[in-house]
């Protein structure tokens, strides 16, 4: 096991939003987070990378335990260098090119040379079908492109965990299919993920286990096949069946 969380919680003033979260991820899984807007899957994400400071809970990552209230800032930068985040809106810098956004957290933080870190920076953007986009800005490419040089930037690191909060969301319809497919060959390859996503056909064919979400709680987990088509909880068939009401619209 890489990653098990006990109890997490998180309130934004009077507002609680995640109300004791447990969650286990061996590695290789594929989780998808789903649930209505607002049911705290968003923040669970950023408060396992740290994005976030939970209020409370216990984790244990990599065979090491901590209690996330009083985690220390060494201890989460540790933990941080290990898994990687890819966010909605990309969050690639404006100012430099497709290679310098993958290659700046390979330099800056962890200080690789700049060969070598150009050297892992085109082998992924290789892998995401990018190579010959390197020396591009983010103003010259889609949508599409961009997050996909996001996730470049995610695997340069060589994480555990892979954190994806919704990866699709921004982009337009026809810019979606080119983001899910990269992310279905890194699950094909192993990569460990959880995945926060509004896309039901995608979660249902990648992912290893879904976990259902609503109002900070976990109302059900399982198999893909289970929570689609045979899901225990009302709150659970409530969601599916709005899905394909609004699929059929």
């Amino acid at each position: 096991m890489i990653l098990s969380v006990k109890d997490l919680k998180k309130s934004f003033g009077k507002k609680e939003v995640l109300k004791g979260i447990d969650i286990e991820v061996n590695k290789g899984d594929v989780i998808a987070l789903l649930g209505r807007s607002g049911s705290g899957k968003t923040t669970l994400l950023r408060c396992l990378n740290f994005l976030e400071k939970a209020d409370g809970g216990q984790m244990t990552f990599d065979g090491c335990e901590y209690d996330l209230k009083k985690i220390k800032k060494a201890d989460m930068a540790a933990i941080r260098k290990k898994t990687a985040f890819v966010f909605q809106n990309f969050n690639l810098f404006a100012n430099k090119t497709a290679l310098a956004n993958v290659t700046l957290g390979l330099t800056a933080a962890r200080g690789i040379p700049k060969k070598q870190a150009e050297d892992i920076g085109m082998q992924m953007l290789e892998k995401v079908g990018l190579a010959d986009h390197a020396n591009y800005y983010p103003i010259q490419l889609s949508g599409g492109q961009q997050q996909r040089v996001a996730i470049a930037r995610a695997l340069a690191t060589d994480p555990e965990i892979i954190y994806f909060d919704e990866p699709t969301s921004a982009l337009d319809p026809e810019l979606i299919g080119e983001v899910l497919s990269v992310i279905r060959k890194l699950a094909q390859s192993g990569m460990t993920m959880l995945i926060v996503t509004h896309e039901m056909h995608f979660a249902e064919s990648v992912a290893d286990h879904i976990i259902f979400m609503d109002n900070g709680e976990i109302i059900e987990r399982g198999a893909p096949k289970e929570f689609f088509y045979a899901p225990k909880e009302e709150r659970s068939r409530e969601f599916i069946k709005s899905i394909k009401m609004q699929q059929e619209e």
